[in-house]
């Protein structure tokens, strides 16, 4: 059987066996894993049944691959909106809800119109009402306080928040390499 264009996308583990990434979660197409494997630098640890043929060669696609080299993740991370998002746990800092990102807005806390920068420390996520009740308003003036103080996170903070958001499908064969927050079987 040939890979054609289907997805067969390959769980990528750092060399001490946890991914690169929770959220999202570190995956390569089955092209740069077989590439990987074949540059010898990932150790292949499950496969998926399907194979693809050279001229000379027939080989199973990895579904779990590790990292021969230790990669360490970045120390500071980057400013973005999806690290916003990330670090307050994709609800609102004001309300709690919880929703999907395109229902979420940025708040400076201190407004740009008083002087308010755009940093980890001055913006939070928002749901629309709350940020349109909040306004150009200082916290206190409209007694709207974030639930937590603004602040740059860890990127192991922003890995341990990811983890409490698995994707919706997982293949089998990456279930043991997950860490989701669930009870484990006794």
């Amino acid at each position: 059987m040939s890979a054609g264009s289907q997805g067969f996308p390959a769980l990528v583990l750092n060399a001490d066996f946890r991914p690169l990434s929770y959220y999202p979660l570190s995956l390569w197409s089955w092209q740069d894993a077989v590439k990987a494997v074949y540059l010898d630098r990932v150790s292949v640890l499950s496969e998926y049944e399907t194979e693809v043929h050279s001229p000379s060669q027939v080989i199973r696609l990895p579904s779990v691959i590790a990292l021969k080299e230790y990669i360490p993740s970045a120390r500071r991370p980057a400013f973005t909106r999806f690290n916003v998002f990330l670090r307050d746990r994709f609800s609102c800092v004001y309300c709690g809800e919880e929703m999907p990102t395109h229902d979420l807005t940025f708040d400076h806390v201190i407004p740009r119109s008083r002087g308010g920068r755009t940093s980890w420390e001055n913006v939070v996520t928002a749901c629309g009402p709350c940020n349109l009740r909040k306004g150009s308003k200082l916290p206190r003036e409209i007694k709207m306080f974030p639930r937590q103080e603004p602040r740059q996170p860890t990127s192991w903070e922003l890995q341990e928040n990811g983890r409490a958001f698995p994707p919706h499908s997982l293949h089998q064969s990456w279930r043991d390499y997950l860490y989701w927050d669930s009870e484990l079987e006794g």
